[in-house]
């Protein structure tokens, strides 16, 4: 049986999870929201890194033979960290994000990246962008995105509202590529098309599982299954995954 940990600061990675899953390319996953301590984004460095460890000794309770960190925030400054305590595979959804952006996007594309402060104060995702020879990149928080997803509010007036808070100075039709740099954010993917109707979206679970298949040559099992735990509320967290989980 291969097993494979998943960790975000709370339930938002279950977008990424949601994507692993279906594609089926573990036996079992066991995800861990650390719910008590969410947001990591506007956490110091050294705070992130050590909640991330934290996270990675829960989890190699369960015997995992990969780690996905589903956290931006987390991926951002603890990568290292964690591939240095870990003996299998670390992978984070920024590597991933940017894989896929090479993959899809040209040279002189516009590219509007989004996420948390941390993530975006971070420059790793503008840094590794730039390495490939992607120079055209727009970088900007929108932290009020979180709180719409965590309310179940994806589309409508206040996403909207929302919207033109963040974006009303740009051009929608010049941005070629699209970043969704916090793993709440492919919960809104319908309002972004809406908005953004010419730019390809980066979804991180996406990119995650093309990562998975292409760079470890993970293949589709016969069946593969999730557990649940988080660090508070773990009733309220579960019952929210499973609605996001298996939603269409």
């Amino acid at each position: 049986m291969n097993r494979c940990g998943i960790f975000d600061s709370g339930i938002g990675g279950i977008s990424v999870a949601r994507e692993i899953l279906r594609a089926k390319l573990f036996n079992k996953i066991i995800y861990f929201g650390d719910t008590a301590r969410v947001p990591y984004g506007n956490k110091n460095e050294s705070t992130i890194i050590r909640y991330s460890l934290e996270a990675l000794e829960f989890l190699k309770n369960f015997n995992i033979d990969f780690l996905v960190v589903a956290c931006n925030s987390a991926s951002s400054v603890a990568i290292d960290e964690l591939r240095k305590e870990a003996s299998f595979p670390v992978v984070g959804v920024i590597e991933a994000g940017v894989r896929a952006v090479e993959k899809r996007a040209k040279r002189n594309d516009n590219i509007l990246l989004i996420g948390t402060k941390r993530t975006i104060a971070s420059n790793k995702y503008q840094s590794l962008l730039k390495k490939r020879g992607f120079n055209n990149i727009m970088a900007i928080p929108t932290p009020l995105l979180v709180p719409l997803v965590e309310e179940e509010i994806y589309e409508g007036r206040l996403v909207d509202d929302v919207f033109e808070l963040y974006f009303n100075g740009i051009n929608k039709d010049e941005i070629d590529v699209i970043i969704l740099g916090c793993t709440h954010y492919p919960f809104l993917i319908p309002s972004f098309k809406k908005h953004f109707k010419k730019a390809t979206l980066i979804h991180s679970g996406q990119a995650i599982v093309e990562m998975l298949e292409d760079e470890y040559g993970l293949v589709k099992r016969d069946n593969s299954t999730i557990e649940l735990f988080a660090s508070e509320g773990v009733d309220e967290f579960r019952k929210k995954a499973l609605r996001w989980l298996f939603q269409s």
